[in-house]
């Protein structure tokens, strides 16, 4: 007598099919359809090395999109999920990335020149080299992101957040650092010349060889920092709290000191 099928059976036959469907890749047509603005969603698509200068992307889903080396100048992305796609290497100067969601995604030696990326989410992101000249991102989300290398010079990073973000080797000359919270935090070397930085706290942070030459540190708190070897000469240090911070061999020459008074040269 033959037997029926047993339901385990017949659940590994169902598993194999969503799977095969997972697993199909994305047609041409599908990708043709979503850059001619009638289709939202392209996960996965390949993308990459495209012209897509000026093109909506609004609320668009593209996690686990590949647009490396693509040329995204001036497009927008407002409120597109972007987790884990891949961007490396891509053009986003003068894009629209406010509230965009780019968890995990690799824009590593991306050139988001002038971006707007207010409230965006790169949490644990890599943009490891990227260029991120005068980008707004105030508020957004860079937890755990890869910052090593990047190139924040002028960047709007006012009500961002940064804990556990990698910042070795950025450049972060004449950013707006205003109120941000880095305590803790490693920035050894970190270039941070005529920036704003009022009112930041760096209890406890890592400032060993780091360039705050001309700073605006109005009130900034430097609880138990280490400033050993950094440079804050001509920075303004009025009201700024040095308590418990290890000061050997900084430079102080020309900076107002918490007291107001300017030091010697």
């Amino acid at each position: 007598m033959r037997q029926r099928p047993g339901r385990y059976w017949l659940a590994a036959v169902v598993f194999a099919g969503v799977a095969a469907i997972w697993a199909t890749p994305i047609r041409a047509a599908d990708i043709d359809a979503f850059l001619a603005g009638t289709s939202r969603d392209c996960a996965e698509c390949d993308l990459a090395g495209r012209d897509l200068r000026e093109h909506d992307f609004k609320r668009a889903r593209l996690e686990r999109a590949n647009l490396s080396a693509a040329d995204c100048t001036g497009a927008t992305f407002f409120r597109a999920v972007l987790t884990r796609a891949q961007l490396a290497g891509a053009t986003l100067k003068d894009a629209n990335l406010n509230l965009v969601d780019a968890k995990w995604a690799d824009l590593s030696s991306a050139d988001l020149t002038d971006a707007l990326a207010y409230e965006a989410d790169f949490s644990s992101a890599n943009l490891s080299a990227a260029i991120l000249q005068r980008a707004q991102l105030s508020r957004a989300r860079l937890n755990q992101a890869n910052l090593a290398g990047a190139n924040l010079f002028g960047a709007d990073l006012r009500g961002a957040r940064l804990a556990g973000a990698k910042l070795k080797g950025a450049d972060l000359r004449t950013a707006r650092l205003d109120g941000q919270n880095l305590r803790g935090m490693d920035l050894r070397g970190i270039d941070f010349r005529m920036a704003d930085m009022v009112e930041a706290d760096f209890t406890g942070a890592d400032l060993r060889d780091a360039n705050l030459g001309g700073v605006d540190l109005f009130g900034a708190k430097f609880n138990g920092a280490d400033l050993r070897g950094a440079n804050l000469e001509g920075a303004n240090l009025n009201g700024a709290i040095l308590t418990d911070a290890q000061i050997d061999g900084a430079k102080f020459e020309a900076a107002i000191m918490p007291d107001g008074k300017r030091a010697e040269k």
